[in-house]
């Protein structure tokens, strides 16, 4: 039962994630800022990447474009979320141009978007 409830979560998981990726606009990192509170795809090249691993929830940092410290635009993998990746994200997406799709939160002054499955993001 409990696979089966799991499998559930999961698939819906995914529906949403689809759902979200047709009806959210494609903007560059620098844009993200303008869409704090919607939905919409993030395009850009994988500047920094950091899994850290001793911060409390392990976030995992994909910085768009700028590494940090200069970041413009941030992908967040929470450390229980790493789990559904075959490989680890920051060595996976490090250098490369991704699009990510989800809901634009501010952090800091700064727009990010958190990653729940690998489904959120593409390689272009």
């Amino acid at each position: 039962m409990k696979k089966l409830l799991s499998w559930t979560c999961s698939l819906l998981a995914v529906a949403f994630t689809y759902s979200a990726v047709l009806a959210a606009d494609t903007v560059s990192p620098a844009e993200a800022s303008s869409y704090i509170g919607q939905k919409a795809t993030v395009c850009g090249t994988v500047a920094s990447a950091t899994f850290a691993s001793r911060t409390k929830g392990q976030p995992t940092f994909l910085n768009l474009d700028e590494p940090y410290p200069r970041q413009i635009f941030t992908i967040v993998i929470w450390g229980s979320d790493r789990r559904f990746f075959n490989n680890a994200p920051e060595v996976l997406y490090r250098g490369k141009k991704v699009c990510v799709t989800g809901l634009v939160k501010s952090f800091r002054g700064k727009p990010e978007i958190t990653v729940l499955l690998p489904s959120q993001i593409a390689q272009q």
